[in-house]
């Protein structure tokens, strides 16, 4: 039963004040069916009392206003009435009018009634003009409106509790401290052993800062996590606060913005003053730069812009007159380049501590945290899955980790084994199978074709990514996919770059070496070697013609500008020097396999029957990669990665 209350007030929520002013207000309404019409004195005595219509009449004292309410019989004898909506058995008052005194009213009113030969008797009362319902009526409808007027405030400004109306510049940051959650320290982050050294000189202040302040040291007042999405930086900074045992008030930059002017700075000055409060403390901003963005250079037009207003009252209260000792700022943000130089500079945020992908030995750490809590197998090897996902964050480990289990229970396993794992990392980065998508025979060849390519260009090029397996199953979108395990490096040659871009082109080059035509499965291969040639001439400086310059602004702030940073001239240069160096890629890869044609047949053929292969197919059919042991090795130990491992994701295959 209380479960069914709560329930109902939590439908109505705050709208329960409204429904009961409305039925109130209904009820009076209906209390009457239509309102009392004006008449006179005069006419009242003539003809209502005389011709023995009257049932009863009420005298408003301090307003000298009587009604009149007729019989229930008589009431459509009246023309007047019948205008009004009034009919027979229709409740009073009927008719009203004034008088000049409410005494002289009685007396004339009882003469006339003892004159009526056989009159019945006629019910008298009074009352005063300030009744309840009159007071209703007269301030009801103010009421309402500032009612709604509170409601709609609340609402705009974030919903109820303690954000209503006159706590609308109040922060919204949530404190966590060592009475109300869980500890987190630095044990339960994995991996980024360098950004926890950069942040222990921070932590150890807070636990002892007469150590450094006697010497006359400083601390930094803020400390930036810069990274990819999913790399840990809001994990680091909870354990930063869990180290150092003390107050951390978290909250997101979008938190400071609202709709009303002002109410950003306002909450910059109480977040402070509550830091103040609780000094030391941690004070994490997520996503900083929904309000760090570079002044002058947001998009709207003219007019106040509270986002630039919140911004400088931060940089006001992190460099300001007053000092904030014991309140440390630590934000985070993938988009470093977009945030204000103020905000950048030595006195606000000191430091700047990159929180990178996880490197091979960072991945190994993060799966041991994460399969604590799976039912594992015994030929689960952390060293392999740590090998087998380069360029994965720690989102996407924590990510495979719990799909491989979804997977596991799916198939009714007792544990979680090494295959499940490898069918985790599939549908993470291809997609889930479609085995029911029909596909036309001649399609399907051509999609096997088309794979067979990239694999026997991969395979055979020094400097392309080993493949891992290929696939004519469908997969999302992907009618077909390559899995290769990127080489982790530090730096890209020219080489390396065209030998990838000569692998993207093998499909499309195997359909027109066997088919005799193209097709548009080729579509996301095309569109990745445009971007590669373009970045090699524009940005790499990897073109004689163009020489050794780069277009790419660093800053982010190229999007912002209304012309190019080179002439016409030169946009024809890159456009043609681009097109050159995809048409190399595109005739090496057609005698690449024009001149393994008979294995690229193979290929293709045990694609479509057996719909999948592996590296250890590729072996048996194309032989031994002269290069890929010492390489393989040589990469993977040093730790370092790039990318994602990368699918070749094909669109539609459609026929003309």
């Amino acid at each position: 039963m209380a479960n069914n209350q709560k329930r109902v007030t939590n439908f109505f929520g705050g709208y329960w004040i409204f429904l009961t002013i409305a039925a109130i207000i209904i009820a009076f309404q209906c209390m009457g069916d239509a309102s009392p019409v004006e008449t006179h004195q005069q006419e009242f005595m003539k003809k209502m009392l005389s011709g023995g219509d009257v049932a009863a009449i009420e005298t408003i004292r301090d307003k000298n206003i009587v009604n009149v309410t007729i019989k229930p019989d008589s009431v459509e004898n009246y023309s007047q009435l019948k205008s009004k909506g009034f009919k027979n058995g229709s409740k009073g008052p009927h008719y009203f009018f004034t008088v000049t005194d409410i005494g002289e009213f009685a007396e004339r009113f009882h003469q006339a009634q003892e004159s009526i030969p056989g009159a019945d008797e006629i019910k008298e009362s009074s009352a005063d003009g300030s009744g309840m319902s009159n007071l209703l009526w007269t301030f009801g409808p103010l009421v309402l409106i500032v009612l709604f007027w509170i409601f709609m405030m609340r609402r705009m400004s974030g919903g109820g509790g303690n954000n209503g109306v006159f706590n609308v510049g109040k922060s919204q940051a949530k404190l966590f401290d060592a009475a109300s959650t869980k500890r987190i320290t630095f044990k339960d982050v994995a991996g980024l052993a360098e950004a926890k050294q950069e942040v222990e000189e921070v932590v150890s202040f807070l636990k002892q800062p007469a150590k450094y302040t006697r010497l006359g040291g400083k601390i930094p007042k803020g400390v930036l996590l810069v990274g990819p999405p999913g790399t840990g930086k809001t994990l680091m900074a909870r354990a930063m606060a869990g180290e150092a045992n003390v107050p951390f008030f978290s909250l997101s930059g979008s938190d400071f913005v609202e709709m009303f002017v002002g109410v950003g700075a306002s909450r910059v000055r109480d977040l402070f003053k509550q830091a103040k409060a609780k000094a030391p403390c941690i004070v994490f901003i997520d996503e900083i730069d929904a309000i760090g963005r570079a002044r002058g250079k947001n998009l709207n037009m003219g007019g106040n812009d509270e986002r630039e207003n919140t911004l400088n009252q931060l940089l006001t209260e992190m460099d300001g007159f007053e000092t904030n000792s014991g309140v440390i700022i630590v934000a985070a943000t993938n988009r470093v380049d977009i945030l204000d130089s103020a905000l950048l500079r030595a006195g606000r945020f000191d430091r700047q501590i990159n929180v990178d992908l996880p490197e091979l030995n960072d991945r190994k750490e993060i799966f041991a945290v994460h399969l604590k809590g799976l039912r594992k197998a015994d030929d689960v090897d952390i060293d392999f899955l740590a090998k087998q996902t380069p360029g994965f964050s720690g989102a996407d480990i924590a990510n495979v980790a719990n799909e491989a289990a979804l997977i596991a229970a799916r198939k009714d396993h007792d544990a979680v084994d090494k295959q499940d794992f490898l069918d985790a990392i599939d549908r993470i980065i291809g997609g889930l199978e479609n085995r029911s998508k029909v596909i036309h025979q001649n399609e399907k060849r051509a999609i096997a074709i088309h794979e067979a390519g990239h694999a026997t260009c991969s395979w055979l090029l020094q400097h392309a990514h080993p493949l891992l397996k290929v696939t004519i199953v469908p997969r999302g979108k992907a009618l077909g996919a390559a899995w290769y395990l990127p080489k982790e490096r530090q730096i890209t040659t020219s080489d390396q770059l065209m030998d990838q871009m000569c692998s993207l082109l093998g499909g499309r080059a195997a359909e027109e070496i066997v088919l005799g035509q193209v097709s548009t499965g080729a579509q996301n291969d095309l569109e990745r070697a445009t971007k590669q040639a373009y970045a090699m001439v524009s940005i790499f400086g990897m073109s004689d013609k163009v020489g050794n310059v780069s277009f790419y602004d660093s800053t982010g702030q190229s999007g912002y500008g209304f012309t190019k940073p080179y002439s016409e001239k030169t946009a024809e240069l890159i456009d043609s020097e681009a097109k050159s160096l995809i048409d190399s890629a595109y005739n090496r890869a057609k005698e690449l396999l024009l001149q393994h044609k008979e294995q690229h047949e193979k290929l293709a053929q045990l694609l479509l029957d057996r719909e999948v292969i592996f590296s250890d197919d590729l072996e048996a059919i194309l032989g031994k990669r002269p290069w890929s042991d010492e390489e393989e090795h040589s990469t993977v130990d040093e730790g370092t990665n790039t990318t994602h491992p990368q699918t070749e994701e094909e669109q539609t295959v459609e026929k003309e």
